[in-house]
């Protein structure tokens, strides 16, 4: 299914089929994807900004990692849909963990999976005890600087996330990875809500690029294949199953 170099599955070869090729991706954010989505966005009635012009973009790219030297590449801490389809030409692949944050869907969308009369739920970090297990996505050095403009795009279309360097854990040793995290002061973000509050919203949510639920079921599904028990996930996606529906 990927074409990531053969080696970049050798910690993890239960991923080399699980995780979507970079061309295969609708969320690899070229500037033809993004002129796609702004008219999809026009058609929806949608304001012109929408999302964050190319200028802020590139700006909260560069306030965030300024001079960061990529020679050696760059990792990026995977927790959400980033683990299945990164959307990214990546050269390896890890367990990660990182503290002091966890999983949760803590803001709102009416893109993607949602609508502006039914918002759906997406999911962020949120710094509180804990530990959250995910993957570390490795981008070569010469194909950093190219991989993480399109990754930007994807993640701070909306200025959604707070990203910053952390240190992360992997069984070969830590590493410091690039992590979007929650941001509290942006509009869309709602905090933790009541568990069967979630479960309601993402049971119902739906948009163009499919139900709020099958994104939960594809985390669930992944964490599954990497053994790795999550909680939260486990506890709300049972909450999904005994609202009904599809």
């Amino acid at each position: 299914m990927t074409t990531a170099p053969p080696d970049a599955f050798r910690h993890l070869p239960a991923l080399r089929h699980r995780v979507k090729p970079a061309e295969q991706s609708e969320l690899r954010v070229t500037p033809q994807v993004l002129a796609f989505w702004d008219e999809r966005a026009r058609a929806q009635g949608r304001p012109a900004d929408w999302r964050w012009s190319d200028r802020q973009i590139e700006a909260s790219r560069q306030a965030a990692l300024g001079r960061l030297d990529l020679r050696d590449g760059l990792w990026v801490y995977g927790y959400g849909s980033l683990m299945w389809d990164p959307g990214v030409h990546f050269a390896e692949i890890r367990l990660a963990a990182l503290d002091g944050h966890q999983r949760r869907f803590n803001f709102q969308t009416s893109m993607a999976r949602g609508t502006v009369e039914q918002p759906a739920l997406m999911l962020s970090l949120e710094a509180c005890a804990g530990c959250c297990q995910g993957l570390a996505i490795h981008l070569a050095a010469e194909r950093a600087e190219a991989e993480l403009e399109i990754l930007w795009r994807r993640e701070m279309i909306r200025g959604a996330y707070r990203p910053v360097m952390l240190p992360v854990a992997t069984p070969q040793g830590e590493i410091s990875a690039l992590v979007f995290t929650s941001n509290p002061a942006h509009p869309e973000y709602v905090g933790e809500l009541p568990l069967p509050d979630t479960a309601a919203i993402i049971a119902r949510a739906s948009g163009v690029m499919g139900s709020n639920r099958a994104y939960l079921e594809q985390m669930a599904h992944q964490l599954q294949t990497l053994d790795i028990h999550d909680d939260y996930v486990m506890r709300l996606l049972r909450l999904v199953q005994d609202c009904g529906g599809p």
